[in-house]
């Protein structure tokens, strides 16, 4: 069922469908949010017309780890949203394929609809279960993997467990990046765990602490190269300048820097036979 609505403050269209509410909100500053339900937490913040422009901290944060991939000829972005994130990709990186997954073909709509998302030759939307693509790709294709696939309230319990990661490993190219965005712990009982299991299949994974909000991004790499806070800052530094970042991603990756072996993590792995294992 659609429904535009306009009885609340700032609400400009809401959806109610196949998964759930989609509501897109518009700020008197021309912004576009988009939610999985009213009150909810900020799926995506788009500035309309202007791809360079990222909102969210934890959309800067995920940034960070374009600085670590080798080569940037195919990304794969889970989870779709508003499309910030592609449309990022899409504006900075003209030789790259970008493919994203996104199950709910409603969130495709709207972010086609209302908030500038393109699909053409460099950037294919797929509508199908993460978990099932990842799973069908092709060995060592993405140079770069950003997994941002959210509900309202929590990320598919499938998209979390070491035979999932397992199968991101097998995808991701040697030199390649796979990049998570997690809730933290106060809004998180399985974040130690998702850190452990991420931790359980690559051969690096980094932490970063998104500042002022309730995520954390973690940095997941095959390969074996050592990579200080120094190193990722400089890496991170070179980025900024060869894009023209309009935020300092140089000082951000220094502050939020967080090596997993500082952290008392209590949890334990997580695989298939404990959680769910489809949507």
């Amino acid at each position: 069922m659609l429904m535009a609505c306009t009885s609340a403050p700032g609400i400009i269209y809401e959806i109610s469908g196949t998964f759930g509410s989609i509501v897109v909100e518009e700020s008197a500053t021309g912004m576009r949010t988009q939610r999985f339900a009213r009150n909810g937490a900020r799926q995506s913040v788009v500035k309309l017309g202007d791809p360079d422009h990222i909102e969210l901290s934890y959309a800067r944060t995920m940034m960070a780890g374009l600085a670590l991939s080798g080569s940037s000829g195919r990304m794969l972005v889970l989870g779709l949203g508003g499309g910030s994130l592609p449309m990022f990709l899409r504006r900075n990186y003209p030789d790259a394929v970008i493919d994203v997954v996104e199950i709910d073909p409603d969130v495709v709509v709207v972010a086609k609809r209302f908030f500038g998302v393109i699909e053409d030759d460099r950037l294919h939307i797929h509508i199908a279960d993460a978990r099932r693509f990842v799973e069908n790709s092709v060995s060592g294709i993405y140079d770069l993997i950003l997994v941002d696939a959210f509900g309202a309230n929590h990320a598919p319990a499938h998209l979390t467990t070491q035979e999932f990661m397992r199968s991101l490993y097998k995808i991701v190219s040697s030199d390649g990046v796979v990049v998570g965005n997690l809730w933290r712990r106060a809004y998180n009982p399985d974040y130690d765990s998702m850190v452990l299991t991420y931790k359980s299949v690559f051969n690096q994974s980094i932490l970063l602490d998104v500042t002022g909000d309730v995520n954390s991004i973690i940095i997941a790499l095959p390969a074996n190269t050592p990579i200080n806070r120094e190193r990722f800052a400089v890496a991170a530094g070179n980025l900024e300048r060869k894009l023209r970042l309009r935020f300092d991603l140089e000082t951000l990756v220094r502050n939020a820097y967080q090596p997993i072996s500082a952290l008392e993590l209590k949890g334990s792995i997580l695989l298939d036979k404990d959680v769910k294992a489809a949507p």
